[in-house]
């Protein structure tokens, strides 16, 4: 299975309803912390090319983008075979 990486805040609606979707698929992830000012969340911006909302999320160091790419990965019939790959 693919190494999946979520850069999250606590409360965000946006975060949890990507790790819902990722749980759902008993996918297994590492979930850093990053509020604002955060040494996590610089290298959340850095590593996606600027984002600067959460989640941000990396497949096997891909940046994929947020909940939203995230959810239209699996619509699109793309993020299974994303997670599969290893």
């Amino acid at each position: 299975m693919a190494k999946v990486e979520i850069y999250t805040t606590p409360f965000c609606p946006y975060c949890a309803r990507a790790k819902r979707l990722l749980d759902g698929k008993g996918v297994a992830y590492e979930e850093f912390d990053a509020p604002h000012g955060s040494a996590a969340r610089k290298a959340a911006i850095e590593r996606s090319g600027g984002r600067t909302t959460v989640p941000q999320i990396f497949i096997d160091g891909q940046a994929i983008g947020g909940s939203d790419d995230l959810v239209a990965l699996d619509r699109a019939g793309k993020l299974d075979g994303l997670l599969a790959a290893a």
